[in-house]
């Protein structure tokens, strides 16, 4: 679950990270409120999970309350890369006499955490590790251990931080190494983090991703989650316990694993067709959880065709038939469905299936055979040519 940058810096806040006062505004009027209470002169940032947003004015400076109007009328309702903006997060405008950036997250080829310190703050970390990849500092840092303070050290001197930012930002290192670990994220970045010409390192910006299996241990992440963070085929997904990221093509994909998942989204693509969204209905295929990724499936207009595509290991090829034969029954399809079956007891699933075959209802015996058929047949439904 990735966090807007208001949401991540309270996030922060909880374990003692310093961010600017500030407040969350959904209206101009919000707006001015928000900027009395932060003090002028004040940011007024658009709340959107995509980069780009100074670009696009989505961060505008405001010294008065007229200027904090007009800047909050021309950035609410905003498109900023596709995503509109409903919401502001208005701050007390920081004094900044440096940048750095600061990150933690999993290697996963090292099953380690990885700390990352760079001097070179305020751009994308990516075009950093491109134009001088030794600007950065990296700690692999054992689970099992932690963070220690002389290795914070070693991260800030090692990146070369100016010496009067180095003991805040190694304190600000240990506390966001624990809101890593104790918070259950995936990543959390601060981008820039500041040193003020008073002497003081404080997180201008956030960036946050939450683990989602871990979400039994938070029930306080429930207020995380906005109405406006999903679409809404996201949103009935969510609602059925399915992992879904919604997607702009035409062939929906159900799949077993996320590993499958992607490779079934990488094989659409290769045969010329696109993927309309990236559904994991995990280890198991009941009739339950097929009906209910058919209905979110459903749920997509611009669906041409359904692409079914299930590995059995455990979960055993004649369940994984039924499953579907059920669903089915359950569920009335918009678009023409095409299986592919595999692993364990797949000739037992591939006979169940065989039954329900028809012009709308199709098996194939290999993913890139499926995928050719699935794209086919959402080109011929969208009045398209096959590629």
């Amino acid at each position: 679950m990735d966090l807007f940058e208001y949401q991540g810096k309270q996030y922060f806040a909880r374990f003692g990270i310093p961010v600017s006062a500030g407040g969350v505004a959904d209206t101009t009027d919000d707006a001015v409120v928000q900027a009395e209470k932060a003090g002028y002169p004040v940011v007024v940032k658009a709340q959107v999970q995509v980069g780009g947003r100074g670009k696009a004015g989505g961060i505008q400076l405001a010294a008065n309350s007229d200027e904090v109007r007009q800047h909050a009328q021309s950035i609410l309702g905003m498109d900023i890369k596709g995503h509109v903006v409903r919401r502001l997060w208005v701050e007390h405008a920081s004094d900044i006499a440096k940048e750095y950036y600061a990150s933690f997250t999993l290697d996963r080829s090292t099953k380690m955490y990885l700390g990352m310190v760079s001097a070179r703050g305020g751009i994308d970390i990516e075009q950093v590790a491109e134009e001088d990849p030794g600007a950065i500092a990296r700690l692999q840092i054992d689970p099992s251990s932690g963070l220690t303070r002389d290795q914070a050290r070693w991260l800030v001197d090692e990146a070369g931080l100016d010496v009067e930012a180095r003991d805040g930002a190694v304190d600000s290192l240990l506390k966001l190494y624990d809101c890593y670990v104790e918070g259950d994220a995936d990543l959390v970045e601060i981008n820039p983090l500041i040193l003020t010409p008073d002497g003081r390192v404080h997180a201008l910006d956030a960036k946050v991703t939450l683990d989602d299996n871990a979400s039994f241990r938070h029930p306080e992440w429930d207020e995380f989650r906005d109405i406006d963070e999903f679409d809404e085929r996201e949103r009935l997904a969510k609602s059925k316990g399915l992992q879904y990221v919604g997607l702009e093509g035409s062939v929906g994909v159900i799949a077993n694993g996320a590993g499958l998942a992607m490779s079934t989204c990488d094989v659409v693509n290769q045969v010329g067709g696109t993927p309309a969204n990236f559904l994991d209905i995990g280890g198991g295929a009941s009739a339950e959880v097929m009906a209910n990724a058919l209905e979110v499936i459903n749920a997509d207009a611009s669906v041409k065709a359904i692409f079914i595509n299930i590995f059995g290991g455990i979960t055993r090829g004649e369940e994984v038939a039924n499953g579907i034969v059920t669903a089915l029954g359950r569920v009335k399809i918009e678009s023409p469905m095409v299986i592919r079956l595999d692993g364990t007891n797949a000739e037992e699933g591939r006979a169940i299936l065989k039954q329900v075959e028809s012009d709308e209802v199709l098996s194939r015996p290999t993913m890139l055979e499926a995928a050719r058929t699935a794209v086919g047949l959402a080109a011929q439904r969208a009045g398209g040519a096959v590629k």
